[in-house]
């Protein structure tokens, strides 16, 4: 008997340690022209993007924070952290993860590594974190890159926040960081579904192509007039939630919920490929992925994740329809319109005002009569309100609202145009449109107290 288990417990003494592995992983990942592509490109096209773009008249003003890469550095980031979320990190988990294990089945090397680790849970651990390795350093060159490109082009001014109050350079540096950092959670359940992927269906191209096919479900999910408990339980939701830190007082309430969410679909699809990956026969050289049961085992208790975090949301926070209604409308517009024309004011060089002063209202309606006042839509017709201290006439002013249905709403002045019209302001960076014209807000779609 002692005979026979001396080889074994030999064999185990063998056993190369998972931070050996992991280095060697990591070696073989950064060797890939396409990671190393990928990395050049992350580190060096934002900041390349944004200097370019600091140097035309017009603007992506579709974008979030698009308007004001004129105005402060720290908008680039910003807009490519908008962008990030929708192409470059899907891209960039589907490149890495998704075919960490399948490379192996298409080059039939499993047993060499086998031999040469011999230790399947080894294996695995080194990969995956050789992987999100990989992962973290492009999106480190994102956020680093676009930061220097907008500080250097642009330089290091306030950033006007998405209710319209400005936001210091230190208040802005720190909210574009905790961004960045809280787009990590829904990365890593990219990320895990492509280990999934990858583990689950081998040599076949879908595994590649599984973290982007469901990021792109996901966004267009987003564009749907979804229930908010729906909204909210998607994995991909806290790749847009980051908006909320841009207010006063923040929304950290979805954003909290989406992080949440994305990290309990991160664990549960990193467990799932754990265990087809130790199921798995690794004796077949032909074997080309897991088989259609393994497809179900790992699809299912994803769809139970759906399911259920769906139902703990509703429950928790009572959300009902889209969100969007007509007294959240109101406030957010008042709310922007009367920080912007402080702002507004001070750049006209007339008398200082406060918000308080102002008294600012607005009072919208969508469609016609007929139609319930709430949902997304670009048909929102506001009038808002205010009063000048010593003045006795109540200014008014008309803003037709683009909302859409994650609660994100473009206001476009409509007169009269003194007010809210286009033309130029002279500032101390220069000549800027006027900021009431247009401007970015956003409706908080969880409830809130009254009053």
């Amino acid at each position: 008997m002692t005979a026979t288990l001396a080889p074994a417990t030999a064999a185990d003494a063998r056993r190369v340690p998972v931070v050996r592995g992991y280095r060697f992983e990591l070696v073989k990942l950064v060797s890939q022209w396409r990671i190393r592509l990928l990395l050049v490109a992350c580190w060096i096209a934002p900041a390349l993007f944004i200097a370019a773009v600091s140097r035309q008249s017009t603007l992506p003003t579709d974008t979030l924070f698009g308007r004001w890469m004129h105005a402060t550095g720290w908008a680039g980031p910003l807009v490519t952290l908008g962008f990030a979320g929708s192409w470059a990190l899907p891209l960039v988990t589907s490149v890495v993860a998704g075919d960490v294990f399948a490379s192996e089945d298409r080059l039939g090397t499993w047993r060499h590594l086998l031999v040469a680790v011999r230790s399947p849970r080894r294996i695995f651990a080194a990969k995956a974190l050789a992987g999100l390795t990989v992962i973290l350093l492009l999106m480190a060159g994102l956020a680093v890159s676009s930061t220097v490109g907008g500080l250097v082009a642009v330089g290091d001014q306030p950033l006007v926040g998405l209710d319209g109050h400005l936001l210091t350079p230190a208040d802005a540096a720190g909210k574009v960081l905790l961004a960045w950092v809280c787009v990590l959670a829904p990365t890593l359940a990219l990320a895990a579904i492509g280990l999934l992927g990858s583990v689950v269906l081998g040599r076949s191209p879908m595994g590649l192509l599984l973290p982007a096919l469901v990021a792109l479900a996901l966004q267009l999910a987003q564009m749907l007039p979804l229930p908010v408990a729906v909204r909210l339980a998607l994995p991909g939701y806290a790749f847009i939630a980051w908006n909320g830190l841009f207010t006063g007082p923040a929304q950290l309430g979805p954003l909290l919920i989406g992080i949440v969410v994305a990290l309990v679909w991160a664990v549960t699809a990193t467990a799932l490929a754990y265990v087809l990956f130790l199921r798995r026969d690794f004796t077949d050289p032909a074997h080309d992925g897991a088989g259609r049961g393994a497809v179900a085992v790992a699809s299912l208790p994803l769809a139970a994740v759906l399911a259920a975090s769906v139902a703990l949301v509703a429950a928790v926070t009572g959300a009902t329809g889209s969100g969007i209604e007509q007294d959240k409308v109101q406030r957010s517009l008042a709310t922007a319109f009367a920080h912007l024309y402080r702002l507004q004011t001070e750049q006209l060089n007339r008398p200082a005002v406060t918000e308080a002063q102002l008294k600012a209202t607005a009072a919208c309606t969508k469609g016609s009569v007929r139609v319930a006042a709430r949902g997304p839509g670009n048909d929102w017709r506001c009038v808002v309100s205010w009063h000048l201290p010593g003045v006795e006439v109540t200014g008014t002013a008309v803003y037709q609202l683009d909302v859409t249905a994650d609660g994100r709403f473009v206001a476009d002045g409509d007169g009269p145009k003194e007010v809210n019209g286009y033309f130029l302001v002279r500032t101390p960076d220069g000549d800027a449109p006027n900021p009431l014209w247009q401007f970015d807000g956003d409706v908080g779609l969880l409830p809130t107290p009254k009053g």
